[in-house]
């Protein structure tokens, strides 16, 4: 089988692992791949995710790493044996590959923890309110490119849907929820739909209000994205140049420390949600 062109996120995420695994022990890739019994330039291609790897040869590698995260190791072959393709696979040479990454992160988490400021989340969005914020894109979008990212937007929704959905806790400032894309009836709309969604199980919204004055991070949007293990955890950010996804150790803390920062500058639920019907009513 070839090497993939363009592998995914996901994929790219377990050779990642496995290239951490392989250098903490000291061993060489000449070494991995006698271990496997195949050439040199094969674990540099399953290391960057060009290439596949059975369940089997990840345990095989894992043992001889010295890996004594079991929990790790399992969660590592299970990704290996993934072979279903997601739904947002139809969109696969129609849209940027990160968009499909996102979808992709989320369908796999057990957690979502979003800190936005200046948009409402994707995953919260009615579609009048994601056609109205995809009309102001520069330069404008064809019409083609349009349709499909608001059929994947309002897709991505769909992981509340599924029998284990994962829990969902979104920290949304004060100047985000007054931005009137589509105007003021599709804005209102909008709110109405946020505050449906906030009595969810397992759903969580929070407001910073303006009074709550500056904080670290202000002006970023990102998405902590908790795996079935620390170690696969993620953070997806929103970037004017597009997504980027960040898995190190250091950032991973960072974002921890963020988040927690943000939520004491939030406001609690209940009061979250009377400051939402508030701008509503304004409108």
């Amino acid at each position: 089988m070839p090497p993939r062109s363009t592998p995914t996120a996901r994929q790219q995420r377990l050779g990642g692992e496995l290239r951490k695994l392989r250098e903490q022990s000291g061993m060489t890739v000449q070494q991995a791949a006698a271990l496997l019994g195949v050439d040199r330039t094969r674990i540099p291609n399953i290391e960057s995710g060009r290439i596949g790897i059975t369940a089997e040869r990840v345990r095989t590698l894992a043992y001889n790493y010295d890996c004594p995260d079991t929990g790790l190791v399992d969660l590592l072959a299970a990704m290996a044996q993934e072979r279903t393709k997601g739904w947002w696979e139809q969109h696969r040479g129609v849209l940027p590959p990160a968009l499909l990454d996102i979808c992709e992160l989320e369908h796999h988490s057990v957690e979502l923890h979003t800190a936005v400021t200046t948009h409402i989340p994707g995953l919260l969005q009615t579609e009048a309110h994601a056609r109205a914020v995809f009309a102001t894109a520069d330069p404008p979008l064809p019409d083609p490119d349009l349709r499909a990212r608001l059929a994947l937007r309002m897709s991505r929704q769909l992981v509340f849907e599924r029998e284990r959905p994962p829990l969902y806790e979104v920290v949304i400032h004060e100047a985000a929820l007054r931005m009137q894309f589509g105007g003021p009836k599709v804005a209102r709309a909008q709110l109405e739909h946020i505050l449906g969604q906030s009595e969810r199980d397992g759903t969580t919204v929070r407001v910073i209000p303006f009074t709550a004055g500056g904080f670290p991070g202000a002006g970023q949007s990102f998405t902590y994205a908790v795996a079935a293990t620390r170690q696969l955890d993620t953070v997806q950010l929103d970037t004017s140049h597009g997504s980027m996804l960040l898995d190190s150790g250091m950032k991973l803390r960072r974002y921890r420390g963020l988040l927690e920062r943000l939520r004491t500058l939030a406001l609690p639920d209940r009061a979250s949600r009377d400051f939402i019907r508030a701008i509503a009513r304004d409108l």
